[in-house]
């Protein structure tokens, strides 16, 4: 059985990657894939658990940067090992909100963290499973923040209260890596409708990827 193909999506909070996910998601099924969608942290019954821990327990509020990076790449390998790459392995192809490329600018860029420290962690975690194709919808980050604020209402999680230099030192992460690696991850204008950015994204996949039949 031909492998599967594996998506993520990434950028800052407020970005509209969750309507954006959706989309294509759709669009996949429409076009008869079997397709797993998946976020971090969480997509397993552990995963979920140190979700919960990592955005609203107030016991976290005093984790180490150290101790949140342990907790993300150990959802992270939960999730690559009981679902991502069994459903790889099956011909079915993943959706991701979030993967390993967060966890580089979060807490390898925002949090200060020692960045080879990082890709060797994020590394270790998933074992050879990487995006075949990363969508970052990239957001000025006022914007994304006051979007992100207003979504959540008072119940702002973690990272959302983290102040805007932290998500200023996000985003310009993430365009650093795109610009590492513009093979994998391309940006897209964010900033634009929704309806135009979905235009973009099905744009960049039917050209890296290929036209789909329904």
């Amino acid at each position: 059985m031909q492998r599967g193909k594996f998506f993520t999506f990434e950028g800052s909070e407020g970005c509209g990657k969750s309507t954006q996910i959706q989309r294509f998601v759709s669009m996949l099924e429409t076009a008869g894939i079997e397709v797993l969608q998946t976020r971090e942290p969480g997509g397993t019954p552990a995963g979920e658990k140190i979700r919960q821990l990592l955005q609203f327990d107030a016991d976290a509020a005093d984790l180490t940067e150290e101790s949140e990076l342990l907790l993300f790449a150990a959802s992270r390998a939960q999730l690559v090992r009981k679902m991502i790459e069994p459903a790889l392995e099956a011909g079915k192809w993943v959706v991701a909100d979030r993967f390993f490329d967060s966890t580089t600018v979060y807490q390898g860029v925002g949090r200060g963290l020692d960045l080879g420290a990082v890709k060797e962690i994020n590394a270790f975690a998933v074992g050879g499973t990487v995006p075949d194709l990363t969508f970052l919808l990239d957001l000025e980050v006022e914007i994304g923040h006051s979007r992100a604020v207003a979504a959540s209402g008072e119940a702002e999680d973690r990272m959302e209260s983290n102040p805007l230099e932290f998500f200023e030192s996000v985003r310009q992460g993430y365009l650093r890596l795109a610009e590492e690696d513009p093979g994998r991850i391309v940006v897209i204008d964010a900033s634009a409708s929704i309806d135009e950015v979905t235009e973009e994204i099905n744009f960049v996949f039917s050209e890296r990827v290929g036209a789909l039949t329904a």
